[in-house]
């Protein structure tokens, strides 16, 4: 029979022995600012997509209208069999 080894205890570390992170030697309000700004910086990413989404669909019904009155487009696109109705 195996005999079983016991483990080392691992000595568990104190919140205080962590590293000082960033957030931690900022000062309060200006992690807020910071992160107001970035929301508010996401925020207008958001509204440029949805701008240039609109400009593109404005662009793109623009050209259908434009090709729909165009006759050899719309003859090319019919897909009739103009010899059925002879």
């Amino acid at each position: 029979m195996v005999k079983k080894r016991k483990q080392a205890a691992v000595p568990s570390s104190a919140a205080s022995d962590k590293p000082a992170t960033l957030k931690d030697l900022l000062n309060p309000s200006i992690v807020e600012q910071l992160k107001s700004q970035a929301n508010q910086m996401k925020a207008e990413e958001a509204q440029k997509r949805e701008n240039a989404r609109k400009e593109a669909e404005a662009a793109r019904k623009a050209e259908q209208k434009r090709l729909e009155g165009d006759f050899g487009y719309l003859l090319e696109q019919s897909g009739m069999d103009w010899r059925k109705y002879k």
